[in-house]
């Protein structure tokens, strides 16, 4: 078997939609609990290092709204990576939005781990870790086929 051929039948697998599925599924309970702290929600003590616990100060609750449309966006982008795109999203945006996803499921791995928060260091630490990896395999998967193209 050559190289080429484990490469082609890799690629033409169905693990790459059932990857972005379950990633923005991920995401979605992230929007889910970003949109519960922007409403007033008391979850302070799982977010932002735990430092206002109950419900956040208007301020910080400003900055789970633009977190909740940045992550339901990242869905979206995660969906059409994963060949099955909610809507039309240009194949480099996918491409490129999901390797920034790579850069920032890693970065709040390591803060959710770092936290003062034990609802971040064992709740949400484990969660990204998982969301990170599932991010980082869609990210090499490669560029999705359109069914006409296969062999």
């Amino acid at each position: 078997m050559t190289t080429e051929t484990t490469v082609r039948r890799t690629n033409d697998r169905p693990v790459r939609p059932v990857v972005a599925t379950v990633l923005a599924t991920g995401l979605l309970i992230v929007v889910a609990f970003q949109a519960a702290l922007t409403l007033g929600a008391p979850f302070g003590a799982a977010a932002m290092g735990g430092s206002n616990p109950g419900k956040l100060p208007d301020a910080v609750r400003l900055v789970t709204g633009f977190a909740t449309l940045v992550w339901f966006l990242a869905a979206i982008v995660v969906m059409a990576r994963g060949g099955r795109a909610l809507v039309p999203v240009p194949p480099a945006v996918a491409g490129v939005g999901t390797w920034v996803l790579v850069g920032l499921l890693g970065l709040g791995t390591v803060m959710n781990f770092a936290s003062p928060s034990p609802w971040e260091r064992f709740g949400w630490g484990p969660f990204t870790l998982l969301m990170f990896g599932l991010c980082l395999v869609l990210a090499r998967s490669g560029s999705p086929r359109h069914p006409a193209a296969r062999r």
